[in-house]
């Protein structure tokens, strides 16, 4: 009988690893960072004699270009103005507006430590402005605006003025910059009655200068003229204006007050389909945008919606 084989040894238990350190806690999640834009309303004022109109243009000095330059140097962030009027070469502005959105981070480079007690909130940057900008152009005041301000699209209505001197010496050295001289006699009571014939809602095609894929339809609210001595005034109000639209419409009535055309004429020139050539617009350093209107706050965004629609058309 075979003896039984003795149990062989009990293996040791097996090496486990050493405990691995636990991780070090993660410090809280912080709260997501708040970013996003501030709209800004500006109103301005520039003398357009050496500007090249309001748009920004490669290689050319124009009141967009230089506006944008110094509020992008002083914020340090880029910004770009959008206008209620691209106002053309040479041509003035007492009441501009324009806005800008600027980065809610950027907001603190605006202030200023020396603030004085019940300023408005960008007074001290309208001041630091007013010492940065060149002579000829002004930013008149700064405010918050509601997200659904624009403008351009938020508009109600522009206002015009243009100016013109028949004294026989011509305009006087300080007004000389704003105003036009004319060399002849205006018969204003003409130039008025041919006025009132081209108010209202009409395709303006014969006054306007083509843009490719504009209208030419505007609503034409206010036309009218005064006389003061040798100055000579032309009050023009409309929703908006198309491009040399004011200037094409003085020269067309300067050639009524000249009696060389009659006021029929004048009210048939809206059945054109393009721009006229049977009249010169009038110089462009006599006309200044003087005023710009705005529905209450709460139809800025309906008004937006109307303007593009019927620009679109």
């Amino acid at each position: 009988m075979r003896k039984p084989r003795p149990s062989p040894p009990p293996r040791p238990p097996p090496r486990l690893p050493p405990p691995r350190p636990s991780p070090p806690p993660r410090p809280p999640k912080r709260p997501p960072r708040i970013s996003g834009d501030v709209r800004l309303r500006l109103d301005i004022a520039y003398d357009g004699t050496d500007f090249a109109g309001w748009a920004t243009q490669q290689g050319q000095r124009t009141v967009a270009g230089v506006l944008d330059a110094a509020l992008t140097t002083v914020i340090q962030a880029p910004v770009r103005l959008r206008a209620a009027g691209r106002t053309d070469a040479g041509v003035h502005a007492t009441g501009q507006v324009a806005h800008a959105d600027v980065p809610v981070d950027a907001l603190p480079n605006l202030y200023s430590r020396s603030a004085r007690p019940g300023d408005p909130e960008f007074r001290p940057l309208v001041r630091r402005l007013g010492r940065f900008l060149p002579h000829d152009v002004r930013v008149l005041d700064i405010a918050r605006a509601p997200k659904e301000f624009d403008a351009r699209f938020s508009a109600l209505r522009r206002h015009y003025a243009y100016r013109l001197s028949t004294a026989p010496y011509g305009v006087e050295p300080q007004h000389a910059r704003y105003v036009t001289a004319w060399p002849r006699d205006l018969d204003v009571a003409a130039m008025a009655a041919a006025s009132r014939e081209l108010l209202g809602l009409h395709d303006f095609a014969a006054f306007c200068r083509h843009r490719e894929g504009a209208t030419t339809i505007r609503d034409l609210q206010r036309l009218d003229w005064s006389r003061e001595g040798h100055l000579i005034s032309a009050h023009v109000t409309a929703d908006a204006f198309c491009w040399s639209m004011v200037r094409s419409l003085v020269g067309a009535l300067l050639a009524v007050g000249e009696h060389r055309r009659t006021a029929q004429w004048c009210s048939e020139l809206l059945t054109a389909t393009s721009r006229s050539s049977d009249f010169a617009a009038a110089p462009a350093h006599g006309l200044t945008l003087i005023r710009v209107d705005y529905p209450p706050e709460d139809q800025l965004a309906s008004r937006v919606l109307i303007t593009r629609d019927l620009r679109s058309g």
